[in-house]
């Protein structure tokens, strides 16, 4: 099995796991660290909506809990047959720890899936190099 189709498994799976009992919107996502190791998240939400957090950002925060540094590959999936992209908070998160030349994929279903550069999703972007 191919990298993108072990992401894609893994983000399948983290969306089943998702908490949404306000929106219904599962989300699910996996990352690929420069180790080679695949991490999940799905989304989380509280009544409040403010402190729920991305599927993205969880898959991500897991991997720099575990000690990893650097993300090469990301992979979405969210409503059926539609292509989810990540918010513009995930976004920011995702330039801190990816890679330049980071892959998103965007998962429509297991077979179909959207592959796009990370400098695609946020241009001109502020980061560790400006600071």
């Amino acid at each position: 099995m191919n990298i993108y189709k072990k992401m894609i498994k893994c983000a399948l799976e983290s969306q089943k796991k998702a908490y949404t009992p306000y929106s219904n919107f599962n989300v699910g996502a996996s990352v690929l660290t420069d180790s080679g190791k695949i991490y999940g998240g799905c989304n989380i939400e509280n009544a409040s909506y403010t402190p729920t957090v991305c599927a993205e950002r969880v898959a991500i925060f897991k991997a720099i809990y575990d000690g990893e540094k650097k993300i090469t590959k990301i992979a979405v999936v969210g409503k059926e047959n539609s292509l989810t992209y990540p918010c513009g908070v995930c976004r920011q998160v995702m330039r801190e720890f990816c890679t330049d030349d980071c892959e998103i994929i965007i998962i429509r279903n297991e077979q179909e899936y959207k592959i796009i550069k990370f400098s695609e999703i946020l241009p001109y972007s502020f980061g560790p190099k400006d600071l």
